[in-house]
């Protein structure tokens, strides 16, 4: 498969039995002379092609090593005659239209379905928490994985049996799996799961916590798919259940502890995280599920305890609920519609949640043009703190949430998935900073799989890596901003209808 972009080509086909390697090589169509493009074989089944001019149709073929340790080894390169044989995928690269950004948006989309689709196990519908052959599951990125699938099929990347059936593999894992106070060998207890499975297993990685928030994630993507599936077949009707029953399945007061907000996790060695929900962050979705629950629903006092630890601040001259990195204002709007209400807290201060991302954004931005650090390459377009790896050398530090204002770890790195998940919020801006992202440093930082996590100018840095926490926002985001389909579905779910009025939801003019 290749998604020909602007002076870009990316492929991606069908990986064979490991240890097997690739080379990929390129004809100028019809019958140009092939040449290899990867000076050593790869080991995963994509590749991105920089080297291209618009408007100039190319011809690819894969090259396969399948034993790179064994005999073949010392004549790697397929002959011609075998690789003429090999089948090929013909794309043209041209230049996206500058009278609107459909087809930029449709190739970001595209790119970050892609990685959904590419890095899941098949066998169990687990997705890979970053773009790296030893990655775990993300149960975070498996959540917004289930609504990639949704998307994928309104755009016709995949067929709705294809979407069908990866959703109820997925969703039958996450059903049948072991819940248990174990150290190991579990999927999760009580209802919640663990921040990060073995991608083969299903069972906790190592000894991560059992994570509240990153739990929400993955019933948010469950209920888009009982939204999404609601046709009258067999599997689909499979799928409702499921998705209802997993939810049903939480036991929320147990994650309470004793009080009237939500822990952040739990260890079967230890117990119980400290630290709490409380204040303005990504939590707001969490919270909402927990008030509309069908079984042992928190109750409104959770919400009031929540919003006790909000700031309202002004930056640059925008007043907000603030929270630094800008994923806090991302996440929940990823799938809730917060435009026109407002619980409480904003209807006293005239706006909604969205107004208030859309400041946050606007600030953030703001924020790097201002650069009060003089780092490299912050301005107009070219910004976005969140949370993100980074450069991980003195005086650099590694995965951060990174976040302004007020500015917290701001080391100048900078992340695309920052502009990608507030589209919806400041589309002018947003649009402005990921078109000159890809223009600007396409070769470093486009991939198969659309932008990686994040770059660093003054380091000379760029992520080698793609992380499924950051593709998810892009996607559903930017469907928002065109669509506003995940919003139109999840808006049907009766737990988030429920949640939003317990929580004190009403509309805000």
């Amino acid at each position: 498969m290749a998604r020909p972009g602007d002076r870009s080509v990316v492929l991606h086909w069908d990986a064979r039995p490991a240890p097997a390697q690739y080379f990929v090589f390129r004809e100028v169509a019809p019958a140009g002379a092939a040449v290899r493009l990867t000076a050593k074989p790869l080991v995963e089944p994509r590749f991105a092609d920089f080297r291209v001019t618009n408007g100039v149709t190319y011809r690819y073929r894969v090259g396969v090593v399948p034993d790179p340790s064994g005999a073949e080894a010392s004549d790697p390169l397929p002959q011609a005659t075998t690789l003429a044989q090999e089948p090929s995928v013909a794309a043209t690269p041209r230049p996206f239209a500058n009278a609107n950004d459909a087809e930029f948006l449709e190739l970001l989309q595209a790119t970050a379905f892609d990685y959904f689709w590419c890095e899941a196990n098949s066998t169990n519908g687990l997705v890979k928490d970053r773009s790296t052959p030893d990655s775990f599951c993300s149960i975070a990125a498996t959540g917004f994985g289930l609504t990639a699938l949704g998307i994928g099929i309104d755009h016709g990347w995949i067929t709705r049996e294809q979407g069908r059936q990866r959703t109820l593999t997925t969703l039958r894992t996450f059903w049948k799996a072991q819940q248990s106070e174990a150290a190991a060998g579990a999927i999760g207890y009580r209802g919640w799961f663990y921040h990060f499975l073995d991608m083969r297993t299903a069972v906790r990685f190592k000894q991560v916590e059992l994570s509240s928030i990153d739990t929400a994630w993955f019933l948010a993507g469950a209920l888009y798919a009982r939204e999404y599936f609601d046709g009258d077949e067999a599997d689909e009707r499979r799928i409702r259940e499921l998705a209802d029953a997993l939810v049903n399945r939480v036991d929320w007061r147990w994650m309470a502890n004793g009080g009237d907000t939500l822990a952040m996790g739990w260890h079967p060695e230890s117990g119980f995280i400290a630290s709490r929900w409380v204040g303005y962050n990504e939590a707001m979705f969490l919270y909402i599920l927990a008030l509309g629950a069908r079984r042992g629903a928190l109750g409104p006092e959770a919400w009031e305890a929540w919003t006790r630890g909000y700031h309202w601040q002004t930056h640059y001259g925008q007043s907000y609920v603030v929270f630094a990195p800008l994923f806090g204002h991302q996440y929940s709007h990823c799938w809730i519609d917060f435009r026109g209400l407002a619980d409480a807290f904003l209807r006293g201060q005239g706006l909604d949640y969205f107004e208030n991302s859309r400041r946050a954004t606007l600030a953030n931005r703001a924020y790097c043009i201002a650069n009060p650090k003089s780092w490299r390459g912050y301005g107009p377009e070219c910004w976005g703190l969140t949370a993100c790896d980074g450069p991980g050398f003195a005086p650099y530090q590694g995965y951060m949430a990174r976040g302004a204002p007020p500015p917290e770890n701001d080391d100048g790195t900078l992340a695309p998935t920052a502009a990608g998940g507030s589209l919806p919020f400041a589309p002018a801006e947003c649009l402005a900073a990921l078109r000159h992202l890809y223009g600007a440093h396409r070769e470093q930082l486009w991939t198969p799989y659309g932008f990686r996590d994040a770059f660093n100018l003054t380091a000379d840095w760029w992520d080698p890596d793609v992380l499924g926490i950051d593709q998810g926002p892009i996607l559903l985001m930017a469907e928002n901003y065109r669509t506003g389909r995940v919003w139109q579905r999840m808006m049907r779910n009766e737990i988030i209808r429920r949640g939003l009025e317990r929580a004190g939801f009403k509309p805000v003019r």
